[in-house]
């Protein structure tokens, strides 16, 4: 069934209860995915949101072949994915040898990266996030690529506005991580350019997940009473299903050659939603510092456009949040760094 508020459940009890959730396809998709017919490769499936992607992708058309492409280092994930009949290969996207023994495939989502630990490393974060594209948009030229991005694209703009529209160039601000971004992009606009190559650069903007997340690393703060920087003040957020969900309906809407679109909600304030969770969690926050006029936000009016607005609010978000943190639920331990200005992770 579509996801509605009605449809949803009131909480998360386990965490194979919450991955289900962010993998149960929409009618919207179902309907999309018939638009974008034949094999589906996504390229970096042991990420944080590959392994519901993959799944989301498969129950949307069980009979479509759904190929998950990573190194596998997470124990048990693999016999996971393959459980619920998603095929999957190990490999080395570095590795030319290993991209060219890949399968041929109409749909490619791309989810390969490097952002934590970039400080430090950066030879290796440019050649993940820059290299790696070059590679694949090669390889994969006759496919439909739909690719990851992130906001960080962009240039930190007014909280007051709407944020950054696709059309703002994107000159990031200072930090290895998000200039390697930019030449992720660069490098699948090359080659689309070049080969005519279909796509999308999905400017993605933190997905929430109960283990990990803004409202993760603001609840678990507001639990453990630190104190919460507000300089970064501003920010927007999407659940990791819905994110999932327009990833792959974005198959159907790849244009040549490859053009952005901006994937979030609507801007959320931290030091309200410190507050928010504070009084769930019956715990006063500890606010620390002022917010600065300008953030990492996006415009995310073409995706609305295109999907429709986010159908899980932010009041949803939080209550099931801070029910989480408070039973002790599980988290991914890796903290998002919303705060972080200067772009070292």
């Amino acid at each position: 069934m579509p996801r509605t508020p009605m449809s949803l459940p009131e909480r998360f009890t386990t965490v194979a209860q919450l991955e289900d959730e962010m993998s149960r396809p929409s009618e919207a998709l179902v309907d999309a995915l018939r638009r974008a017919p034949g094999d589906l490769l996504v390229l970096g499936v042991g990420g944080k949101m590959g392994p519901t992607l993959a799944r989301m992708a498969k129950r949307a058309d069980p009979l479509r072949r759904v190929v998950g492409v990573a190194r596998f280092s997470q124990p048990g994930l693999r016999q996971e994915l393959e459980r619920e009949g998603i095929t999957c290969l190990e490999a080395d996207l570095l590795s030319r040898e290993a991209l060219a023994a890949l399968p041929d495939a109409p749909n490619v989502v791309f989810m390969a990266g490097r952002k934590f630990g970039s400080t430090g490393s950066e030879w290796l974060t440019w050649a993940m996030n820059a290299h790696v594209p070059a590679l694949v948009a090669e390889r994969f030229r006759r496919s439909r690529i739909v690719a990851f991005s992130t906001a960080c694209v962009y240039p930190f703009v007014e909280t007051g506005g709407p944020g950054a529209p696709e059309a703002t160039p994107p000159t990031a601000p200072s930090g290895e991580y998000a200039n390697s971004c930019v030449a992720r992009e660069r490098m699948f606009e090359h080659f689309s350019h070049q080969h005519r190559t279909p796509g999308r650069l999905l400017r993605l903007s933190y997905a929430i997940d109960m283990r990990y997340g803004v409202l993760h690393d603001v609840a678990q703060k507001v639990l453990r009473r630190e104190p919460i920087d507000l300089s970064m003040g501003h920010a927007n957020i999407i659940w990791q299903g819905e994110a999932n969900d327009w990833a792959l309906r974005s198959l159907a809407h790849c244009e040549s050659p490859t053009a952005p679109l901006n994937i979030s909600g609507p801007k959320i304030a931290i030091r309200d939603v410190a507050r928010a969770l504070g009084e769930r969690l019956g715990i006063e926050p500890v606010l620390q510092g002022q917010e600065a006029p300008t953030a990492w936000l996006v415009d995310c009016s073409e995706a609305f456009r295109l999907f429709g607005p986010p159908q899980v609010g932010l009041d949803r978000m939080l209550d099931w949040t801070a029910d989480w943190v408070s039973r002790g639920g599980a988290s991914l331990g890796k903290p998002t760094h919303y705060e972080a200005r200067d772009g070292k992770y």
